[in-house]
């Protein structure tokens, strides 16, 4: 496993990020179990969850299941980076949601005890809360450090206006700010790099792209009729790809690797990223996903990937002097 500082911190994480997201509603507790040691087993260090996970199951299934997989052996979490999420509606109460100060201490409170956890290493704004003033955010974030809850402070599905602003806001209290970003960004889905990135970069946070295989879209082979790649919606977005994904087939064929590794693996040559979320449903596929972290891209290759899925590229400085 290789690893990398978490955005401008000095704290390192291994390139791949174990998501969780499928952990109880699509993952029996015990094979989730067995995916967490395969993980740990191959020098992941870096778990992503979220407060709301658990689907059918209810909000915080997830966060329980990681809980009860950390209480059964304790050493193991001195070693490793635990992060999860807030934000999103945790029961139909109008205050149990959002990013009030109020909120976001009660959900830490929460996550702690279904961790079972004294704090938490990198708390995460799953979305961004247009209704919350960035001062109150602080206002709480900072609060939770002093307490020692929490340790960094990143954001998810923000824009780059929304970083900027928030790291603006931190510098002003003398603080540290953002130190990364989980964004959406694969090959199909490259629109991070207009002003997501440019972000990020600007204000030194890590990139931590989530779906990094576009719903299964860059996974390669046939579809499971049981899996995600199996619904309508997904043959319909497939087909209407059919001939830019059998170039990349093709690509990958030339390259001996899956187009899942090369998807990964690209992802993990941009200059931005820290980590890349995989979300593996059972243990084989965590163990398939390994092979990107040692997979180099040459120049040819990063250029045949591009005509392929042609880069966004950073958004238009024209206008500007």
């Amino acid at each position: 496993m290789k690893y990398r500082p978490l955005g401008r911190s000095a704290l390192k994480v291994s390139a791949l990020c174990l998501g969780t997201m499928n952990f109880g509603p699509r993952t029996s507790e015990a094979e989730s179990f067995a995916v967490l040691d395969a993980a740990v087993e191959a020098g992941v260090n870096f778990i992503d969850t979220a407060n709301q996970y658990g689907g059918a199951l209810g909000v915080g299934t997830t966060e329980s299941i990681l809980g009860r997989w950390l209480a059964a052996s304790p050493t193991r979490r001195d070693r490793l980076v635990i992060a999860t999420k807030v934000h999103e509606p945790m029961s139909d109460d109008i205050n149990d949601r959002g990013l009030s100060a109020r909120h976001i201490q009660m959900a830490c409170d929460a996550s702690l005890k279904r961790l079972g956890l004294d704090h938490i290493d990198l708390y995460q704004m799953h979305h961004i809360d247009r209704a919350a003033p960035v001062e109150e955010i602080w206002q709480a974030m900072d609060r939770l450090i002093a307490q020692g809850k929490i340790t960094y402070v990143g954001s998810s599905n923000f824009p780059g206006w929304a970083i900027a602003r928030a790291n603006e806001k931190a510098i002003a209290r003398q603080g540290l700010g953002l130190v990364s970003e989980q964004s959406l960004y694969n090959l199909i889905e490259r629109r991070a790099e207009l002003e997501v990135i440019p972000a990020c970069e600007a204000y030194g946070l890590g990139l931590i792209p989530w779906s990094p295989l576009a719903g299964g879209l860059l996974a390669g082979g046939a579809a499971a009729p049981e899996g995600r790649r199996g619904t309508p919606e997904a043959l319909e977005a497939a087909a209407a790809r059919e001939v830019q994904l059998a170039a990349f087939g093709a690509l990958c064929n030339d390259l001996g690797q899956t187009p899942s590794t090369v998807a990964l693996a690209w992802l993990l040559h941009q200059p931005a990223v820290t980590a890349t979320i995989i979300g593996p449903r059972e243990r084989s596929q965590f163990t398939a996903a390994l092979a990107a972290v040692e997979v180099q891209l040459d120049d040819e290759a990063m250029e045949r990937i591009d005509a392929i899925f042609p880069p966004c590229g950073p958004a238009p400085e024209a206008y500007a002097w």
